[in-house]
């Protein structure tokens, strides 16, 4: 009875505080929860809408029979889903706030009631990745948002397994009870840095497609503006030939420019949400060279192209290394398990002898 009690009274503080936090929930927290969630539904349908562009171009090279397998691999078009999560961002504009997640709602409140936490080591981390992912206009938002998540997450979930295996316990089964209550808090703690960690894999997987990227996008905007094309142009069409993520955010700084954003400040930001040492050379040398014609910035994006397909093909040859590296373990493997095969009869045959 004594370890019931001492394990109930921290998972019944713990239970406490998350209530006492969620009452407290002002509009303002409410705001920035709406604004999360409407901006993933946002990103969302630009995804789909991307899918359904993609599929319905490879189809249209399809006709009769040939484009029943083929369509079936596809699927069919996301129209409901979109319509589903625009009907979601207009009731979040309505004021309808069921589609947000009220087990988070009490880390804003932490937040903002308490300043340190905006300026911790691991709110700056989260806030320098989202500012890859999303950019400066929404990364603090989404930033706040996980952060919220990581604080209230641990709350209700170590509350809720040490309540259970308490349970669990009165009822005589101690040790199964002890099971639920470590298991239970080891599989929230996991599952909250999980997402914590899914941010960085994110970023790193981000700028690995980008570096892929980068040869096509520079080799293709050399070709087009040494052919006399000038550089915003050249740039807004290879922004749109394809779908990738450099593709996307040279659109975006299209779309920024056209909007009379500067330049400089176009490109600037282009720098801060792809982060790569390749499209930071690349807006660097576009900016410095915007007063001194194609010329002169075409010569540079061939050399840029010459050096881009370079080092992609260094960073081949590297990765090639590391997988035979890597496979030699299972070689090793399946070697001995072949010398044991081959030696297994003859060791057999002398202990016959």
């Amino acid at each position: 009875m004594e370890v019931l009690i001492i394990i109930l009274i921290p998972a019944t503080l713990l239970l406490t505080a998350w209530l006492l936090l969620l009452g407290r929930v002002s509009r303002e927290d409410w705001v920035m929860a709406a604004y999360s969630k409407a901006y993933d539904n946002y990103t969302a349908i630009d995804k789909l809408r991307v899918k359904d562009r993609v599929r319905d171009e490879k189809l249209s090279k399809l006709k009769g029979i040939a484009s029943i397998g083929p369509r079936l691999l596809l699927g069919g078009d996301t129209s409901a889903t979109v319509r589903k999560l625009t009907q979601c961002n207009e009731a979040l504009q309505r004021g309808n706030l069921k589609s947000i997640n009220l087990f988070t709602m009490p880390g804003y409140v932490l937040q903002r009631e308490f300043e340190a936490i905006g300026k911790s080591g691991i709110h700056a981390a989260i806030l320098k990745n989202s500012n890859e992912l999303y950019g400066k206009k929404h990364s603090p938002q989404k930033a706040r948002h996980l952060l919220a998540q990581l604080m209230s997450y641990p709350m209700i979930g170590i509350a809720g397994s040490a309540a259970l295996g308490s349970i669990v316990m009165a009822a005589g089964n101690a040790a199964i009870g002890a099971t639920i209550m470590g298991v239970g808090t080891a599989l929230i703690l996991v599952l909250v840095y999980a997402k914590f960690d899914d941010l960085n894999d994110r970023v790193k997987k981000r700028r690995a497609s980008i570096g892929k990227q980068f040869p096509n996008v520079v080799s293709k905007l050399a070709l087009l503006v040494t052919s006399g094309m000038i550089m915003d142009k050249a740039w807004k069409i290879t922004a749109h030939s394809r779908d990738d993520d450099l593709y996307m955010e040279m659109r975006l700084t299209s779309d920024e420019i056209d909007n009379l954003v500067s330049p400089e400040m176009a490109y600037s930001n282009f720098i801060n949400r792809c982060n790569t040492k390749e499209t930071a050379k690349l807006a660097a040398a576009i900016m410095q060279n915007i007063s001194k014609g194609n010329a002169e910035i075409g010569r540079l994006l061939k050399e840029m192209a010459r050096e881009a397909w370079l080092e992609r093909r260094h960073k081949a040859k590297r990765e090639a290394e590391k997988a035979n590296s890597k496979l030699m373990i299972p070689t090793m493997m399946l070697f001995l398990a072949i010398l044991v095969m081959l030696m297994m009869p003859v060791a057999m045959s002398f202990s016959g002898i």
